[in-house]
């Protein structure tokens, strides 16, 4: 198959989205097709594939505006069977798949139960305007989408071309390319009825700002989950690198997880999870990490574990697990230059946990002024935030001693 098999690692580190809707014949938006734009044109691999599943997925439909709407996301053909779809919501995503290999019958015939497993998990398929062809014929009746691209039919052909695309699947038709009316008017007296090109709207591109784990961490990670190592083990694995445990908060709130309560920990994560799915999740990581990867969460680190050894002397197994989470996450604003406000609804975060810290309040609140205190020397705001807890200064100063102990033989 010609498709190609890795993507340079600067493309995964800062991968770029766009995204381009899809409209009826009043221009109200019903879906969206997303799209690499860290790839070269035809550059599509399994795994910028990937990435872009697993960015869309992290993102929780924003800045991309899709939790309300239909996604459209391309798949290689390799990349049908592939983990990545355990983490999307099937009832609102839709794979796009392009033509066979030269179009060959064996390889259309063969990529069958791929295409029906996805089927039967939920997830509709879409196919270009090719599929029509009688060697497409085992594709036919599983496609719920058929494009129709404006630039490349014979005007003259267009009435054949949608009379068989209506006999032959049951799809509901999208004019694609429409770049202007002539176009648009030559599909709509077809009776199509929904549209997608430059005419309705030129791709709108961001650039995702994710934590990328460095590769170390997601190897680590994967083995441990491999050997089913204890929670303590993965929960420490977790707490190692900000950004694993920031991307697995972020799958845990994906529509497609279905997760039934909030977060307090990196353990409960753990647990709700589970390490199956876990497994697939490190995997994933591994296509979408660099070996360069810095990331300058060291301090976030140190906050959470001096936060969750304070809290610890509270008697409090739960407790302790918010306040080292509320810690690592304190600085997640500053890391991805988004405010607070946006990111924590991408996390599925317990009520408690986000008080803390949107406007520092409860016992977490209190927790994390204290450990920023600390770090600042600002006497003020320490007296303050130290005549709001039951610790002594032993115990604060031995807990910030430890907690960069711990931050050290991490790193190490």
């Amino acid at each position: 198959m010609p498709e190609h098999d890795t993507v340079a690692p600067e493309l995964l580190e800062r991968i770029s989205i766009a995204r381009q809707p899809i409209v009826d014949i009043d221009r109200t938006v019903l879906a969206y097709e997303l799209f690499n734009r860290s790839t070269h044109a035809k550059g599509h691999s399994e795994a910028s594939d990937i990435a872009l599943a697993l960015n869309a997925v992290a993102s929780s439909g924003s800045p991309f505006g899709t939790l309300s709407h239909d996604v459209f996301i391309h798949s290689v053909h390799r990349g049908l069977t592939g983990p990545q779809w355990d983490f999307l919501a099937p009832a609102r995503t839709v794979i796009e798949i392009g033509p066979a290999p030269r179009h060959d019958a064996g390889f259309v015939q063969a990529l069958v139960p791929a295409l029906q497993a996805l089927k039967s998990r939920g997830f509709r398929l879409a196919f270009k305007h090719s599929v029509v062809a009688p060697v497409y014929r085992p594709w036919q009746g599983l496609a719920d989408f058929v494009k129709l691209d404006s630039s490349s039919i014979d005007p003259a052909q267009l009435k054949l071309l949608v009379q068989a695309a209506r006999q032959r699947t049951p799809a509901i038709l999208i004019a694609e390319k429409v770049e202007n009316q002539v176009q648009f008017e030559g599909m709509a007296e077809q009776g199509i009825a929904e549209f997608q090109g430059y005419w309705f709207s030129v791709p709108e591109t961001t650039q995702s700002k994710l934590l990328t784990p460095a590769q170390g961490s997601a190897i680590h990670l994967f083995q441990l989950l491999k050997t089913e190592a204890g929670i303590d083990a993965v929960e420490t694995a977790l707490k190692k690198d900000a950004a694993l445990g920031v991307s697995l908060l972020r799958i845990i709130n994906a529509a497609g997880t279905g997760m039934p309560q909030k977060v307090t920990s990196l353990r409960q994560a753990v647990m709700l999870l589970g390490y199956e799915r876990l497994v697939r999740w490190s995997a994933l990581l591994l296509t979408n990490t660099s070996a360069h990867a810095s990331i300058p969460s060291t301090s976030a680190v140190v906050r959470g574990r001096m936060m969750e050894l304070l809290a610890q002397h509270l008697g409090d197994g739960e407790t302790a697990g918010a306040a080292f989470l509320v810690g690592l996450l304190s600085q997640i604003d500053s890391l991805l230059g988004l405010p607070m406000q946006e990111l924590l609804p991408q996390l599925a975060l317990d009520d408690s946990v986000c008080d803390a810290l949107l406007s520092g309040k409860g016992l977490l609140g209190s927790l994390l002024a204290l450990v920023c205190a600390c770090e600042t020397d600002h006497e003020a705001d320490f007296n303050t935030a130290y005549a709001r807890l039951p610790f002594s200064l032993k115990q604060i100063n031995v807990a910030h001693m430890e907690a960069l102990v711990w931050a050290d033989s991490l790193a190490g």
